[in-house]
C-alpha cells in the first residue's frame, strides 16, 4: 500500500502523542462541513437504491448528462487500468501516486514526464493522465490546453483521464461540460470538498458507453445508502457549497500568508492546501510532528504539504510551531 496523508493512529504510536492531542494537516480534506441531518433508519436497513435522487442531483451539481457513483474516486482509479488491454500509459507527474500504481499493478507500460514534456511524449501513449488541480504542487491546468491534449488522443482512440479530487473550489476550470466526448474521463471526489471522506463516494463524468463498462466492472450497491442519503443533501446545497468555497478561499489565502511570514513560502497550493518545496522537508515534518502536528511530506522533490487548520486554536497552535522552528532554525 502507497504512503498516504492521515495516517493519524500511526504518527500518534510513532510520536506518543495521544490521538486526541493531534492537529492533522496532512489530508487537504476540507477540515469543517455542512450540517448534517440524522440519517433516516431505511438507508441503514436497505440495499440502496440505484434510481434515488443522487444521479439527478449530482449531474446538476457538475452539470453534465451522464455520470457513475463510485465508492471514492479511488474506485475509478483502480478499475480503469482494467477496462484496457496493455498499453502505453503517460502521467504527468509529480501527481497522486496511486494512478500509476494501478496502471502498472494491471501490466500497462508506464512513463512519467512534467507539464512541459507533454507536447512531445503525446504521440507516444495511449492514455494520459492529469490531476487538475495537481496533487500535490497545486497546478491548475487551463481547460483549453487539456482539451488540445484530449484532442490529440481522441483522433487515435486514446484516453485523457483528469482526475480532479480538488477541483470544487474553482469549478470554472472543470473539464466536466465537456465529459461527455469520447475519450475523455474526469474523476470527482466528493469527500475533500464537502468534508466527508469518510462517505467514500466520488463520481466518474465520461460518454455513456464507457460509464456502462465500468458499472458492469465496479459491481451492484457499490455506494453505501447513508453515503448515497449525504451526499445527494449536499450536492443539493447551494447555499452551503458557497458558504464552503468562500471560507475554503479566505483560509487558504491565511495560511499561504502564514507560511511566507515564517519563511515558508508556498511553492503551489489550491484551495485546500498549500505545497512547500524545501531541502529541510524531512526535518520540518518530524519538528512539527513532535509539537503533535502532521503535515505530509513528500521526498522528491523534498517538499512538505499543508493541510488547513478547522479553527482558531488550530491556527494558533501551528503559527506558535512554525514560529518556534524558524527561531531553531536561526
Amino acid at each position: 500500500m502507497l504512503e498516504h496523508g492521515g495516517r493519524l493512529r500511526r504518527a500518534a504510536e510513532h510520536f506518543n502523542i495521544p490521538l486526541q492531542d493531534w492537529l492533522d494537516l496532512s489530508t487537504g480534506i476540507a477540515p469543517y462541513g455542512f450540517d448534517l441531518p440524522a440519517i433516516p433508519g431505511e438507508a441503514w436497513m436497505r440495499l440502496p437504491e440505484p434510481d434515488d435522487e443522487l444521479e439527478v442531483v449530482a449531474r446538476d451539481y457538475y452539470g453534465v448528462a451522464s455520470l457513475l457513483p463510485v465508492a471514492g474516486s479511488q474506485a475509478a482509479i483502480q478499475m480503469l487500468p482494467r477496462l484496457r488491454k496493455p498499453l502505453q500509459v503517460g502521467i504527468v507527474s509529480p501527481c497522486y501516486a496511486e494512478h500509476a500504481e494501478a496502471w502498472r499493478r494491471v501490466g500497462h507500460r508506464l512513463s512519467e514526464f512534467s507539464e512541459g514534456s507533454v507536447p512531445r511524449a503525446l504521440d507516444g501513449v495511449d492514455v494520459l493522465i492529469v490531476v487538475n488541480p495537481n496533487n500535490p504542487t497545486g497546478r491548475l491546468l487551463p481547460p483549453e490546453q487539456l482539451l488540445d491534449w484530449h484532442g490529440r488522443l481522441a483522433e487515435r482512440g486514446g484516453w485523457l483521464i483528469v482526475d480532479e479530487a480538488f477541483m470544487d473550489p474553482t469549478p470554472s476550470h472543470s473539464l466536466a461540460p465537456h465529459s461527455h466526448l469520447p475519450g475523455l474521463i474526469v474523476l470527482r471526489s466528493f469527500g475533500k470538498f464537502f468534508g466527508m471522506a469518510g462517505a467514500r463516494l466520488g463520481f466518474v463524468l465520461a460518454e455513456q458507453g464507457l460509464l456502462r463498462a465500468l458499472s458492469d466492472a465496479l459491481g451492484p450497491w457499490p455506494i453505501a445508502g447513508p453515503s448515497r442519503f449525504i451526499g445527494t443533501l449536499l450536492l443539493g446545497d447551494r447555499e452551503g457549497q458557497h458558504r464552503q468555497r468562500e471560507r475554503l478561499r479566505s483560509d487558504s489565502e491565511r495560511l499561504a500568508q502564514l507560511l511566507s511570514e515564517q519563511g515558508l513560502p508556498p511553492t503551489g497550493g489550491c484551495g485546500l492546501f498549500h505545497w512547500v518545496v524545501t531541502e529541510e522537508a524531512t526535518m520540518l515534518r518530524e519538528f512539527l510532528a513532535c509539537q503533535g502536528i502532521l503535515v505530509r511530506r513528500f521526498l522528491y522533490p523534498p517538499s512538505v504539504r499543508f493541510g488547513l487548520p478547522a479553527d482558531e486554536s488550530g491556527w494558533a497552535r501551528l503559527t506558535r510551531a512554525l514560529t518556534h522552528y524558524q527561531a531553531m532554525r536561526t
